[in-house]
Protein backbone atom coordinates (compact mmCIF):
# COMPACT_ATOMS: atom_id res chain seq x y z
CA UNK A 1 0.00 0.00 0.00
CA UNK A 2 2.96 2.80 0.88
CA UNK A 3 4.54 1.36 -2.02
CA UNK A 4 1.57 2.56 -4.36
CA UNK A 5 1.12 5.72 -2.23
CA UNK A 6 4.99 6.65 -2.63
CA UNK A 7 4.60 6.00 -6.36
CA UNK A 8 1.19 8.24 -6.95
CA UNK A 9 3.20 11.67 -4.99
CA UNK A 10 6.59 11.03 -7.46
CA UNK A 11 3.76 10.55 -10.75
CA UNK A 12 1.84 14.05 -8.93
CA UNK A 13 5.43 15.45 -8.61
CA UNK A 14 5.75 14.44 -12.12
CA UNK A 15 2.80 15.65 -13.38
CA UNK A 16 3.47 19.37 -11.39
CA UNK A 17 6.66 20.16 -12.63
CA UNK A 18 5.09 19.18 -16.29
CA UNK A 19 2.19 21.67 -16.41
CA UNK A 20 4.50 24.56 -14.54
CA UNK A 21 6.97 23.81 -17.97
CA UNK A 22 3.66 24.22 -20.14
CA UNK A 23 2.48 27.64 -18.45
CA UNK A 24 6.00 28.63 -19.12
CA UNK A 25 5.56 27.82 -22.04
CA UNK A 26 2.23 28.91 -22.69
CA UNK A 27 3.12 32.69 -21.36
CA UNK A 28 6.13 33.10 -23.88
CA UNK A 29 3.75 31.79 -27.08
CA UNK A 30 1.22 34.46 -25.50
CA UNK A 31 3.63 37.31 -25.49
CA UNK A 32 4.67 36.18 -28.86
CA UNK A 33 1.31 36.43 -30.09
CA UNK A 34 0.72 39.78 -28.50
CA UNK A 35 3.94 41.08 -30.43
CA UNK A 36 2.81 39.35 -33.46
CA UNK A 37 -0.31 41.28 -33.88
CA UNK A 38 2.07 44.20 -34.24
CA UNK A 39 2.66 42.45 -37.49
CA UNK A 40 -0.77 43.56 -38.75
CA UNK A 41 1.17 46.98 -39.41
CA UNK A 42 2.27 45.16 -42.75
CA UNK A 43 2.03 46.52 -45.59
CA UNK A 44 1.41 42.73 -46.88
CA UNK A 45 -0.12 42.99 -50.28
CA UNK A 46 1.64 45.76 -52.98
CA UNK A 47 -0.23 49.06 -53.14
CA UNK A 48 1.47 49.54 -56.79
CA UNK A 49 1.95 48.33 -59.94
CA UNK A 50 5.26 48.28 -60.99
CA UNK A 51 7.39 45.91 -62.91
CA UNK A 52 10.33 45.66 -64.66
CA UNK A 53 9.07 47.60 -67.78
CA UNK A 54 8.18 50.38 -65.54
CA UNK A 55 11.76 50.23 -63.62
CA UNK A 56 13.44 50.80 -67.25
CA UNK A 57 11.54 53.64 -67.83
CA UNK A 58 12.69 55.36 -64.89
CA UNK A 59 16.33 54.19 -65.52
CA UNK A 60 16.80 53.55 -61.79
CA UNK A 61 16.59 50.48 -59.84
CA UNK A 62 15.58 50.97 -56.11
CA UNK A 63 17.16 49.26 -53.42
CA UNK A 64 16.25 49.13 -49.83
CA UNK A 65 19.60 47.76 -47.72
CA UNK A 66 20.92 47.93 -44.32
CA UNK A 67 23.10 49.85 -42.80
CA UNK A 68 25.83 46.92 -41.24
CA UNK A 69 29.72 45.93 -41.52
CA UNK A 70 28.93 43.77 -43.89
CA UNK A 71 25.69 44.79 -46.07
CA UNK A 72 26.34 48.15 -46.97
CA UNK A 73 28.52 50.53 -45.65
CA UNK A 74 31.10 53.29 -46.36
CA UNK A 75 35.02 52.62 -46.34
CA UNK A 76 37.25 55.43 -47.09
CA UNK A 77 34.83 57.13 -48.31
CA UNK A 78 33.53 54.72 -50.92
CA UNK A 79 30.25 51.92 -50.36
CA UNK A 80 30.61 48.93 -50.10
CA UNK A 81 29.30 45.78 -49.18
CA UNK A 82 27.92 42.52 -49.79
CA UNK A 83 24.58 43.66 -51.18
CA UNK A 84 25.98 46.42 -52.92
CA UNK A 85 28.16 45.06 -54.77
CA UNK A 86 25.54 42.57 -56.13
CA UNK A 87 23.39 45.22 -56.70
CA UNK A 88 26.06 47.31 -58.29
CA UNK A 89 26.52 44.48 -60.58
CA UNK A 90 22.85 43.40 -61.36
CA UNK A 91 22.28 47.52 -62.28
CA UNK A 92 24.75 46.84 -65.16
CA UNK A 93 23.69 43.87 -66.18
CA UNK A 94 20.15 45.18 -66.67
CA UNK A 95 21.73 48.70 -67.60
CA UNK A 96 19.97 50.73 -64.37
CA UNK A 97 21.08 53.25 -62.37
CA UNK A 98 21.44 52.06 -58.70
CA UNK A 99 19.97 54.23 -56.24
CA UNK A 100 19.89 53.19 -52.38
CA UNK A 101 17.92 53.85 -49.15
CA UNK A 102 19.47 52.63 -46.28
CA UNK A 103 16.18 50.94 -44.05
CA UNK A 104 17.02 49.13 -40.88
CA UNK A 105 13.76 47.77 -39.89
CA UNK A 106 12.64 45.18 -41.79
CA UNK A 107 8.94 45.81 -41.41
CA UNK A 108 9.47 49.31 -42.19
CA UNK A 109 11.08 47.81 -45.53
CA UNK A 110 8.48 45.63 -46.23
CA UNK A 111 5.73 48.27 -45.98
CA UNK A 112 8.27 50.66 -48.17
CA UNK A 113 8.62 47.70 -50.84
CA UNK A 114 4.88 47.32 -50.97
CA UNK A 115 3.66 51.09 -51.62
CA UNK A 116 6.68 51.19 -54.03
CA UNK A 117 8.92 53.08 -52.16
CA UNK A 118 11.49 50.63 -53.30
CA UNK A 119 12.26 47.69 -55.84
CA UNK A 120 14.14 44.77 -54.60
CA UNK A 121 14.28 44.44 -50.75
CA UNK A 122 18.47 43.73 -50.46
CA UNK A 123 18.27 42.21 -47.45
CA UNK A 124 19.66 39.17 -46.01
CA UNK A 125 16.32 38.00 -45.62
CA UNK A 126 15.59 34.51 -44.38
CA UNK A 127 13.22 32.60 -46.46
CA UNK A 128 10.10 31.81 -43.96
CA UNK A 129 6.83 30.57 -45.06
CA UNK A 130 4.91 33.64 -43.40
CA UNK A 131 7.16 35.88 -45.27
CA UNK A 132 5.81 34.18 -48.42
CA UNK A 133 2.52 35.19 -47.79
CA UNK A 134 3.14 38.62 -48.79
CA UNK A 135 6.72 38.90 -50.31
CA UNK A 136 8.14 37.09 -53.96
CA UNK A 137 11.74 35.74 -53.32
CA UNK A 138 14.68 35.66 -55.24
CA UNK A 139 16.93 31.75 -55.61
CA UNK A 140 18.61 31.62 -52.30
CA UNK A 141 21.90 33.06 -52.24
CA UNK A 142 22.94 30.48 -49.59
CA UNK A 143 22.14 28.66 -46.80
CA UNK A 144 22.73 29.87 -42.92
CA UNK A 145 22.20 28.53 -39.61
CA UNK A 146 20.91 30.78 -36.75
CA UNK A 147 23.35 30.75 -33.80
CA UNK A 148 23.60 31.81 -30.07
CA UNK A 149 25.99 34.77 -29.57
CA UNK A 150 27.75 34.23 -26.02
CA UNK A 151 30.67 36.26 -24.15
CA UNK A 152 33.29 33.70 -23.41
CA UNK A 153 34.26 33.27 -19.76
CA UNK A 154 36.47 36.26 -17.64
CA UNK A 155 39.96 35.23 -17.96
CA UNK A 156 39.32 32.97 -21.21
CA UNK A 157 42.53 33.91 -22.89
CA UNK A 158 44.73 32.45 -19.84
CA UNK A 159 42.24 29.06 -19.47
CA UNK A 160 42.97 25.83 -21.09
CA UNK A 161 40.62 25.42 -24.03
CA UNK A 162 38.53 22.61 -22.61
CA UNK A 163 38.01 25.20 -19.28
CA UNK A 164 36.57 27.69 -21.29
CA UNK A 165 34.59 25.16 -23.59
CA UNK A 166 32.87 23.72 -20.36
CA UNK A 167 32.20 27.50 -19.63
CA UNK A 168 30.10 27.99 -22.66
CA UNK A 169 26.33 26.70 -23.43
CA UNK A 170 26.18 24.04 -25.75
CA UNK A 171 22.92 22.27 -25.55
CA UNK A 172 19.76 24.41 -26.46
CA UNK A 173 17.88 23.24 -23.54
CA UNK A 174 20.00 25.36 -21.48
CA UNK A 175 18.30 28.43 -22.63
CA UNK A 176 15.19 27.24 -20.41
CA UNK A 177 14.35 30.17 -17.86
CA UNK A 178 17.25 32.48 -19.58
CA UNK A 179 16.60 35.89 -21.27
CA UNK A 180 17.48 36.14 -24.79
CA UNK A 181 17.79 39.37 -27.15
CA UNK A 182 16.71 39.89 -30.64
CA UNK A 183 16.12 42.07 -33.43
CA UNK A 184 12.65 43.43 -33.91
CA UNK A 185 10.83 41.55 -36.56
CA UNK A 186 13.30 39.20 -37.29
CA UNK A 187 12.76 35.63 -37.82
CA UNK A 188 15.08 34.53 -34.30
CA UNK A 189 11.93 35.69 -31.81
CA UNK A 190 10.26 33.10 -34.37
CA UNK A 191 12.56 30.78 -34.00
CA UNK A 192 13.44 30.27 -30.08
CA UNK A 193 9.23 30.55 -29.99
CA UNK A 194 9.93 27.56 -31.85
CA UNK A 195 12.65 26.23 -29.77
CA UNK A 196 11.13 26.17 -26.66
CA UNK A 197 8.58 24.39 -27.50
CA UNK A 198 10.89 21.82 -28.96
CA UNK A 199 13.22 21.84 -25.51
CA UNK A 200 9.75 21.29 -23.32
CA UNK A 201 10.84 25.01 -21.24
CA UNK A 202 10.57 28.56 -22.03
CA UNK A 203 13.18 30.97 -23.34
CA UNK A 204 12.39 34.15 -21.81
CA UNK A 205 12.81 36.10 -25.76
CA UNK A 206 13.13 39.85 -25.59
CA UNK A 207 12.68 41.72 -28.77
CA UNK A 208 14.15 45.13 -28.57
CA UNK A 209 13.29 48.25 -29.41
CA UNK A 210 12.91 48.63 -33.58
CA UNK A 211 16.23 50.32 -33.41
CA UNK A 212 18.03 47.80 -31.97
CA UNK A 213 20.38 46.10 -34.45
CA UNK A 214 21.60 42.70 -34.96
CA UNK A 215 25.54 43.51 -34.63
CA UNK A 216 24.34 46.40 -31.75
CA UNK A 217 23.36 43.29 -29.97
CA UNK A 218 26.32 41.47 -30.67
CA UNK A 219 28.45 44.59 -29.20
CA UNK A 220 25.99 44.41 -25.80
CA UNK A 221 26.98 40.62 -25.73
CA UNK A 222 30.70 41.65 -26.20
CA UNK A 223 30.89 44.52 -23.31
CA UNK A 224 28.84 42.16 -20.96
CA UNK A 225 25.70 44.47 -21.49
CA UNK A 226 23.24 41.47 -22.38
CA UNK A 227 24.02 37.62 -22.02
CA UNK A 228 22.67 35.72 -25.08
CA UNK A 229 22.01 37.06 -28.74
CA UNK A 230 20.84 35.22 -31.58
CA UNK A 231 22.33 36.08 -35.33
CA UNK A 232 22.89 34.58 -38.67
CA UNK A 233 26.16 32.68 -38.91
CA UNK A 234 27.70 34.62 -41.42
CA UNK A 235 27.10 37.58 -39.81
CA UNK A 236 28.09 36.54 -36.07
CA UNK A 237 31.40 35.00 -37.68
CA UNK A 238 32.47 38.57 -39.21
CA UNK A 239 31.75 40.11 -35.78
CA UNK A 240 33.91 37.21 -34.04
CA UNK A 241 36.90 38.86 -36.02
CA UNK A 242 35.87 42.57 -34.62
CA UNK A 243 35.03 40.88 -31.25
CA UNK A 244 37.53 38.09 -29.63
CA UNK A 245 35.83 37.51 -26.76
CA UNK A 246 32.28 36.24 -28.24
CA UNK A 247 31.60 32.53 -29.03
CA UNK A 248 29.13 31.72 -32.05
CA UNK A 249 29.48 28.04 -32.13
CA UNK A 250 26.42 26.96 -31.05
CA UNK A 251 23.31 26.45 -33.57
CA UNK A 252 20.01 26.96 -32.93
CA UNK A 253 18.64 26.16 -36.16
CA UNK A 254 18.91 23.93 -39.04
CA UNK A 255 20.34 25.48 -42.62
CA UNK A 256 17.64 28.81 -43.44
CA UNK A 257 17.67 30.05 -46.93
CA UNK A 258 18.64 33.38 -47.66
CA UNK A 259 17.38 35.48 -50.73
CA UNK A 260 16.34 39.26 -51.50
CA UNK A 261 12.79 39.60 -52.16
CA UNK A 262 10.62 41.39 -54.10
CA UNK A 263 6.75 42.45 -54.59
CA UNK A 264 4.62 39.65 -55.43
CA UNK A 265 3.28 41.38 -58.50
CA UNK A 266 6.64 41.83 -59.84
CA UNK A 267 7.00 38.37 -61.85
CA UNK A 268 9.45 40.11 -64.69
CA UNK A 269 12.15 41.55 -62.08
CA UNK A 270 12.13 38.53 -60.25
CA UNK A 271 13.20 36.29 -63.13
CA UNK A 272 15.49 38.96 -64.31
CA UNK A 273 17.12 38.60 -60.76
CA UNK A 274 16.82 35.53 -60.81
CA UNK A 275 18.25 34.77 -64.41
CA UNK A 276 21.03 37.44 -63.13
CA UNK A 277 21.78 35.66 -60.27
CA UNK A 278 22.48 31.76 -62.12
CA UNK A 279 24.72 33.61 -64.72
CA UNK A 280 27.18 34.72 -61.88
CA UNK A 281 26.77 31.50 -59.91
CA UNK A 282 27.83 29.77 -62.79
CA UNK A 283 30.80 32.21 -63.91
CA UNK A 284 32.07 32.10 -59.93
CA UNK A 285 31.58 36.04 -59.50
CA UNK A 286 29.09 35.28 -56.60
CA UNK A 287 31.76 33.16 -54.50
CA UNK A 288 34.57 36.01 -54.90
CA UNK A 289 32.05 38.43 -53.40
CA UNK A 290 30.75 35.71 -50.53
CA UNK A 291 34.36 34.85 -50.14
CA UNK A 292 35.35 39.03 -49.74
CA UNK A 293 32.48 39.53 -46.89
CA UNK A 294 32.29 36.46 -45.47
CA UNK A 295 35.10 34.12 -45.24
CA UNK A 296 38.30 36.57 -44.86
CA UNK A 297 39.13 37.79 -41.36
CA UNK A 298 39.10 41.26 -41.99
CA UNK A 299 41.54 42.44 -39.16
CA UNK A 300 43.98 39.84 -40.86
CA UNK A 301 43.63 41.23 -44.28
CA UNK A 302 43.57 44.93 -43.35
CA UNK A 303 47.35 44.69 -43.84
CA UNK A 304 49.84 41.39 -44.60
CA UNK A 305 51.61 42.08 -41.26
CA UNK A 306 55.29 41.60 -41.30
CA UNK A 307 58.44 43.36 -39.65
CA UNK A 308 60.46 46.25 -42.21
CA UNK A 309 63.84 46.15 -40.29
CA UNK A 310 65.70 49.38 -41.18
CA UNK A 311 69.01 49.07 -43.01
CA UNK A 312 70.91 50.51 -40.19
CA UNK A 313 71.52 54.20 -39.82
CA UNK A 314 68.92 56.97 -40.34
CA UNK A 315 66.61 54.20 -43.26
CA UNK A 316 63.17 54.02 -42.15
CA UNK A 317 62.39 52.38 -45.76
CA UNK A 318 63.60 52.14 -49.10
CA UNK A 319 60.75 55.30 -49.93
CA UNK A 320 62.59 57.91 -47.47
CA UNK A 321 63.82 60.27 -49.69
CA UNK A 322 60.71 60.26 -51.47
CA UNK A 323 58.27 60.96 -48.24
CA UNK A 324 60.59 63.23 -46.70
CA UNK A 325 60.20 65.58 -50.44
CA UNK A 326 56.67 64.90 -49.88
CA UNK A 327 55.95 65.96 -46.48
CA UNK A 328 57.53 69.19 -47.73
CA UNK A 329 53.93 69.82 -49.26
CA UNK A 330 52.20 68.85 -46.34
CA UNK A 331 54.37 70.83 -43.68
CA UNK A 332 54.52 67.81 -41.72
CA UNK A 333 57.85 66.35 -40.26
CA UNK A 334 58.83 63.24 -42.89
CA UNK A 335 58.81 60.48 -39.65
CA UNK A 336 54.91 61.72 -38.70
CA UNK A 337 54.13 60.58 -42.92
CA UNK A 338 56.45 57.67 -42.74
CA UNK A 339 54.71 56.81 -39.60
CA UNK A 340 51.30 56.88 -41.76
CA UNK A 341 53.08 54.73 -44.69
CA UNK A 342 54.20 52.08 -42.28
CA UNK A 343 50.68 51.78 -40.37
CA UNK A 344 49.18 51.32 -43.98
CA UNK A 345 51.38 49.17 -45.70
CA UNK A 346 54.13 48.43 -43.56
CA UNK A 347 56.30 49.74 -46.70
CA UNK A 348 54.50 46.76 -48.78
CA UNK A 349 54.08 48.16 -52.26
CA UNK A 350 51.93 44.90 -53.57
CA UNK A 351 49.39 44.66 -50.35
CA UNK A 352 46.07 44.69 -51.26
CA UNK A 353 43.14 44.42 -48.62
CA UNK A 354 40.76 42.94 -47.96
CA UNK A 355 38.37 45.41 -49.49
CA UNK A 356 40.74 46.40 -52.16
CA UNK A 357 43.06 49.11 -51.21
CA UNK A 358 46.16 49.28 -52.93
CA UNK A 359 49.88 50.04 -52.37
CA UNK A 360 52.38 51.99 -49.91
CA UNK A 361 49.40 54.14 -48.96
CA UNK A 362 46.28 51.74 -49.29
CA UNK A 363 44.46 54.11 -51.86
CA UNK A 364 41.20 52.16 -53.18
CA UNK A 365 41.16 52.39 -57.36
CA UNK A 366 38.34 55.27 -57.19
CA UNK A 367 40.67 57.59 -54.84
CA UNK A 368 43.87 56.66 -56.78
CA UNK A 369 41.58 57.86 -60.22
CA UNK A 370 40.56 61.10 -58.59
CA UNK A 371 44.10 61.69 -57.87
CA UNK A 372 45.12 60.85 -61.36
CA UNK A 373 47.81 57.39 -60.21
CA UNK A 374 47.45 55.34 -63.07
CA UNK A 375 49.21 52.48 -61.75
CA UNK A 376 48.37 52.09 -57.96
CA UNK A 377 51.15 49.52 -57.31
CA UNK A 378 53.79 52.13 -58.80
CA UNK A 379 55.16 53.22 -55.44
CA UNK A 380 56.20 56.30 -56.27
CA UNK A 381 52.74 57.11 -57.90
CA UNK A 382 51.03 55.72 -54.57
CA UNK A 383 52.69 57.87 -52.11
CA UNK A 384 51.65 60.91 -54.27
CA UNK A 385 48.30 59.91 -54.70
CA UNK A 386 48.39 59.26 -50.83
CA UNK A 387 50.11 62.71 -49.87
CA UNK A 388 47.88 64.61 -52.34
CA UNK A 389 44.38 63.01 -50.62
CA UNK A 390 46.13 63.89 -47.00
CA UNK A 391 46.52 67.59 -48.49
CA UNK A 392 42.98 67.59 -49.79
CA UNK A 393 41.54 66.51 -45.97
CA UNK A 394 44.51 68.80 -44.45
CA UNK A 395 42.87 71.81 -46.83
CA UNK A 396 39.46 70.73 -45.76
CA UNK A 397 39.80 70.35 -42.04
CA UNK A 398 41.71 73.63 -41.89
CA UNK A 399 38.46 76.10 -42.31
CA UNK A 400 37.24 74.82 -39.06
CA UNK A 401 40.14 73.23 -37.04
CA UNK A 402 43.14 75.73 -36.48
CA UNK A 403 45.10 74.47 -34.10
CA UNK A 404 47.76 71.91 -35.64
CA UNK A 405 47.99 69.47 -33.75
CA UNK A 406 44.55 68.75 -33.53
CA UNK A 407 44.19 69.28 -36.94
CA UNK A 408 46.54 66.22 -37.66
CA UNK A 409 44.19 63.95 -36.02
CA UNK A 410 41.04 64.89 -38.18
CA UNK A 411 43.06 64.38 -40.99
CA UNK A 412 44.43 60.55 -39.63
CA UNK A 413 40.79 59.93 -38.67
CA UNK A 414 39.83 60.89 -42.19
CA UNK A 415 41.83 59.37 -43.98
CA UNK A 416 41.09 55.76 -42.23
CA UNK A 417 37.26 55.83 -42.04
CA UNK A 418 36.34 58.00 -44.47
CA UNK A 419 35.82 62.11 -44.50
CA UNK A 420 32.22 61.95 -44.54
CA UNK A 421 31.83 59.77 -41.09
CA UNK A 422 34.38 62.54 -39.21
CA UNK A 423 32.01 65.78 -40.40
CA UNK A 424 28.88 63.47 -39.09
CA UNK A 425 30.83 62.97 -35.53
CA UNK A 426 31.84 66.71 -35.32
CA UNK A 427 28.10 67.77 -36.51
CA UNK A 428 27.18 64.82 -33.54
CA UNK A 429 29.83 67.08 -31.07
CA UNK A 430 28.19 70.71 -31.93
CA UNK A 431 24.47 69.02 -31.24
CA UNK A 432 25.58 67.47 -27.93
CA UNK A 433 27.80 70.71 -26.49
CA UNK A 434 30.87 69.02 -27.14
CA UNK A 435 34.03 70.96 -29.01
CA UNK A 436 33.85 70.41 -32.85
CA UNK A 437 37.37 71.46 -33.24
CA UNK A 438 38.89 69.07 -30.59
CA UNK A 439 39.35 65.49 -31.56
CA UNK A 440 39.04 63.66 -28.29
CA UNK A 441 35.43 64.99 -27.98
CA UNK A 442 34.71 64.24 -31.53
CA UNK A 443 36.24 61.20 -31.18
CA UNK A 444 33.93 59.75 -28.59
CA UNK A 445 30.76 60.14 -30.85
CA UNK A 446 32.61 58.67 -33.96
CA UNK A 447 33.09 55.48 -31.50
CA UNK A 448 29.12 55.76 -30.73
CA UNK A 449 28.57 55.43 -34.75
CA UNK A 450 27.80 51.64 -34.45
CA UNK A 451 24.67 52.67 -32.04
CA UNK A 452 21.37 54.11 -33.67
CA UNK A 453 20.88 56.92 -31.66
CA UNK A 454 23.69 58.65 -33.38
CA UNK A 455 24.12 57.15 -36.69
CA UNK A 456 20.23 57.45 -37.27
CA UNK A 457 20.84 61.41 -36.47
CA UNK A 458 19.84 63.77 -39.14
CA UNK A 459 22.88 65.52 -38.98
CA UNK A 460 24.67 62.23 -39.61
CA UNK A 461 23.93 60.96 -43.10
CA UNK A 462 27.01 58.74 -44.05
CA UNK A 463 24.92 56.47 -41.15
CA UNK A 464 26.86 53.41 -39.20
CA UNK A 465 30.33 52.71 -39.26
CA UNK A 466 32.44 50.82 -37.17
CA UNK A 467 34.80 53.31 -36.59
CA UNK A 468 36.47 52.50 -33.49
CA UNK A 469 39.48 51.55 -35.77
CA UNK A 470 39.96 54.86 -36.54
CA UNK A 471 40.46 56.01 -33.29
CA UNK A 472 43.29 53.61 -32.67
CA UNK A 473 45.02 54.18 -36.07
CA UNK A 474 45.37 57.98 -35.02
CA UNK A 475 46.61 56.80 -31.55
CA UNK A 476 48.68 54.28 -32.91
CA UNK A 477 50.26 56.69 -35.50
CA UNK A 478 51.21 59.28 -33.02
CA UNK A 479 52.72 57.47 -31.05
CA UNK A 480 54.81 55.24 -33.51
CA UNK A 481 55.56 58.97 -34.89
CA UNK A 482 57.15 59.86 -31.04
CA UNK A 483 59.26 56.46 -31.50
CA UNK A 484 60.62 57.81 -34.61
CA UNK A 485 61.37 61.38 -33.96
CA UNK A 486 63.84 59.21 -31.06
CA UNK A 487 65.42 56.90 -33.63
CA UNK A 488 65.75 59.02 -36.32
CA UNK A 489 66.71 62.26 -38.12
Amino acid sequence: MSAMRQLSIQEYLSYLNYMHRRVLLLLVLMLSSCQWTRKDNLVRSPEVSTDLSDIRKRGTLTALVDNNSVSYFIYKGVPMGFEYELLQRVCQHLKLDLKIKVISSIEEAVNMLNTGQGDVLAFPLTITEERTHFLSFTRPHFANTQVLVQRKPEGWKSMAPSEVERSLLRDPVQLIGQEVHVKHGSSFKDRLGNLSEEIGGAILVREDSIDAETESLIRAVAQGNIRYTVADQTIAMVNSFYYDNIDVQTALSLPQQIAWAVRTNSPDLLKALNDWSDEIKGNGIFQVIYTKYFATPRNAMAVIQSDYSSHGGNKLSPYDDQIRKLSELLGWDWRLLASVVYQESHFQPGVVSWAGAVGLMQLLPETGSFFQVSNLYDPRQNLNGGVKFLKYLDDYWAKSVTDPGERIKFVLASYNAGLSHIIDSKNLARKYGKNPARWEQVGWFLAQKTNPKYYRDPVAPAGYCRCEGALSYVKEILQRYDEYKVHFR
